[in-house]
């Protein structure tokens, strides 16, 4: 085959390959391709499809780097040209390609870390960028649970501020409340020395008045404690619990992209 001198893998060990794949009825062969010129220095494997030539082949994977097709080198090349280079194959298509060796024990964490990152740097993208080094730029940035989760964050920061207002709301209104009482323990006072009859009746009332509202602030505050302690419940317990589901599920479907 035509290859350049070798490439330095920068220490990455590698398996050199050759499949030969049988073209389907609509003259594919199951494979997605990424990379190429003018972005990326190599073409590699995005996803195989299943029940494809090449996935009933079991050969290729996602990551394979495609270094060849029917004893042509690709270096250099963009995906489309690429893929043009197999789909002019007629019958079967002889695959070139090198398998990264990675460890399993370590592969599926590290994974999830890597689309993770790929996920933050594909938000920066352009599509036109992120369609030529193949990445899922449609799928990643507007995922429904990534969406989720960013609304569940800032509905807990939400929250929070509103149970932080709350709390302060009700300290004050209850020292209101103290303060209502004060004034209705020196009217009672006053009332009870007021020597004229219509003027102690009066304080006496003023006492009554100031000791119905400390009351019924007091009432109060004990209906609303309860929901305050719901909503505590919900900002610490309900809301990171849901975001650890989430989470989750996202390390689960990032595998898959």
């Amino acid at each position: 085959m035509d290859y350049d001198l070798e490439e330095d893998k920068l220490g990455i060990p590698t398996v050199p390959g050759t499949v030969t794949l049988k073209k389907d009825a609509n003259n594919l062969i199951g494979i997605s391709i990424g990379g190429g010129a003018q972005y990326c220095p190599c073409l590699y494997i995005v996803q195989v499809f299943d029940n494809t030539p090449a996935a009933l082949d079991g050969t290729l994977a996602a990551g394979d780097e495609i270094t060849g097709v029917n004893g042509k080198t690709v270096k250099g090349k963009t995906k489309v040209e690429v893929a043009k280079m197999i789909q002019t194959v007629q019958g079967e298509a002889v695959i070139h390609y090198n398998k990264l060796q990675a460890d399993p024990k370590q592969g599926k964490s590290l994974d999830i870390v890597l689309k993770k990152v790929k996920h933050r740097l594909v938000e920066n993208m352009s599509s036109g960028t992120a369609d030529a080094l193949g990445l899922s730029r449609a799928i990643l940035c507007n995922d429904g649970l990534v969406k989720r989760l960013e609304e569940l964050e800032k509905t807990a920061e939400l929250y929070k501020g509103l149970m932080e207002h709350t709390k302060r709301l009700l300290r004050a209104f209850f020292e209101l409340s103290q303060t209502h009482r004060a004034f209705g323990d020196v009217f009672s006072i006053i009332g009870v020395r007021e020597p004229q009859a219509a003027a102690s009746e009066a304080f006496v009332k003023f006492a009554d008045a100031h000791r119905s509202i400390e009351k019924y602030g007091i009432q109060l505050l004990k209906t609303i404690k309860p929901m305050l302690h719901d909503l505590n419940t919900y900002l610490h317990k309900a809301i990171p619990d849901t975001k650890l589901t989430i989470r989750k599920y996202l390390d689960v479907k990032f595998e898959y992209l």
